[in-house]
């Protein structure tokens, strides 16, 4: 499946309060696939880093449309990545006086469309 990447639209997502280790697993089963799709994909399965990665594809596929003038129907999700971000620092306490650090984890997840192109 020919993708253009010369037209391709992408849509960034920063600071989402989740792990980025479980933000791929979602990730890896939309890469190449088309919007519709990618769509069907997020809509059922049952993980809860599907939201935010929703948001940031129906905002790159609306930067497509809006901005380029690219057809949504035509759409393949040609790059998804999700970048790590600043951990937020926690302490809890712990036996006999002790601070014990949480690290909650952030990423950047950034999903890129671009048209198919049939040959």
């Amino acid at each position: 499946m020919p993708v253009d990447t010369s037209t391709e639209v992408k849509a960034i997502a920063r600071y989402i309060r989740m792990s980025p280790h479980k933000v791929r697993r979602v990730l890896d089963q939309i890469r190449g696939r088309s919007y519709r799709e990618a769509l069907i994909i997020l809509e059922f399965m049952p993980y809860r880093s599907c939201q935010p990665i929703l948001k940031a594809l129906r905002s790159a596929v609306a930067n497509a449309e809006h901005n380029q003038g690219l057809d949504p129907a035509t759409l393949v999700v040609s790059q998804a990545f999700a970048d790590q971000g600043p951990s937020l620092k926690r302490y809890r306490p712990r036996a006999q006086g002790r601070a014990y650090q949480i690290r909650k984890p952030t990423c950047h997840i950034t999903v890129a469309v671009a048209p198919n192109v049939e040959e």
